[in-house]
Formats: structure tokens, C-alpha cells, sequence
């Protein structure tokens, strides 16, 4: 795993908090290389928009309630409009991957779980991977592009943090409304399911956010 990687886990998972200073000497303390892939690192990550600059290092990005309204506002949009495009484009290789991708996220949710942080990574790539199944499917690149841009991993990552089981289980059930909508290339309804799942991640992120602020 390269350092970028390393990093872009550790801000991800929580492992750096938001508001947590980073620094180019603590970070080459950390992992015990020369300055160069630290840059390297802290640039690509700051084109992530997981990180902010400071005069002197970087700062792990805070989220206040406005920007997560407005965050998951925005990938609402584009995840639905992909979803839309897909209900008129996709193919039966695309239903296949849809539903291989929503198989191996049920998989994983049911799994035992060892490790918490391991296992909310596992399901934060199964179901990154359904989602990327779908936007494929709706064949424009610059949809895809956008999204890519938009989706904030950090937050994603602690919306699964935070669900029980059932929250996990109505995701996967989200899922499956929102294939076959795709597969009755119903465009609508494709759009509404999607915007519906990516919201339900958005509420759980503000009811826990409520929470702790109380």
C-alpha cells in the first residue's frame, strides 16, 4: 500500500479527524519516508478534497451540517440522473454486474464481523462497487466523472459506522429497487430509488452528528 493510499485510509476511517493538523515532518516521523511521497501524497489528497491547506501543512476537512446537506444534496442529483440514463442504456451485462455487485454487499453485511473498521471497509467497497455498476451502465463519462468528484468517502464511511444491521439491510434492499427499475427501464422510478438511498445515508450521518453535539 503506498503512503497516498495509507493516508487517504486513515482520513477515510477517521484514523486523522477532521481539524487534525498534518504536517510534513510528523507525517515522514510516521512513515518513515524521505519528503517526496509525503508532497505527493498530501497534494493528491487535497485534489480529493479530504484534506485542506494551511500556511504551514494541511488540515483533515471538517464537515458542518450545511456542507453534508449540500454534499449529499449534489450526489443525489448526479447518482440519480446516472441512475436514469442507465434505465434507458444498459445492458444485460450491466443487470449482471448490478446484481453480482448487490450479492457480494448483502455478503459482506451478514458477514461476522472481527474487526469493525476492516468491516465497514469491506462494505464500503461492496457497495462502491455496486453503485459503480450502475453509473457505468448509464454510459456517460462525464456523469461518472462528476460523482467521482463529489462523493466524500469519509462520510459515506461513517454513514455505515453508524447503521444497524436493519439500516444495512434496507441498503441492500434500496439496491435491489433500484435494479429493477433499471432492468423495467423505468427512468423515474430509478431516479426516486436512488435519491431516496443516497438520503438515507445523509440522515444517518445528521441524526449521529445531532447526537454527539447533544
Amino acid at each position: 500500500m503506498s503512503v497516498y493510499e495509507k493516508m487517504r485510509q486513515a482520513l477515510i476511517t477517521g484514523k486523522y479527524k477532521p481539524g487534525d493538523r498534518l504536517t510534513e515532518e510528523a507525517l515522514t516521523e510516521e512513515f518513515q519516508v524521505s519528503r517526496t511521497p509525503i508532497r505527493s501524497a498530501l497534494k493528491q489528497l487535497e485534489f480529493d478534497g479530504l484534506i485542506t491547506p494551511l500556511r504551514r501543512g494541511y488540515v483533515a476537512r471538517s464537515f458542518s451540517r450545511k456542507d453534508i446537506r449540500q454534499i449529499y444534496d449534489v450526489r443525489s442529483l448526479l447518482e440519480g440522473y446516472a441512475a436514469s440514463l442507465s434505465a434507458i442504456h444498459r445492458t444485460d451485462e450491466d443487470l449482471d454486474n448490478m446484481y453480482a455487485a448487490n450479492a457480494a454487499f448483502y455478503s459482506t453485511i451478514t458477514e461476522q464481523e472481527d474487526n469493525k473498521i476492516e468491516h465497514i471497509q469491506a462494505i464500503l467497497q461492496k457497495n462502491h462497487q455496486f453503485h459503480q455498476a450502475v453509473i457505468r451502465a448509464s454510459q456517460d463519462p462525464h456523469t461518472e466523472d462528476l460523482i467521482r468528484k463529489v462523493v466524500v468517502l469519509p462520510l459515506v464511511f461513517h454513514s455505515f459506522f453508524w447503521f444497524q444491521q436493519r439500516e444495512l439491510e434496507q441498503s441492500f434492499h434500496l439496491h435491489e429497487v433500484i435494479i429493477a427499475a433499471i432492468k423495467d427501464q423505468d427512468s423515474a422510478r430509478a431516479r426516486s430509488a436512488m435519491h431516496e438511498h443516497i438520503y438515507q445515508g445523509r440522515d444517518r450521518v445528521l441524526e449521529q452528528l445531532e447526537r454527539e453535539k447533544g
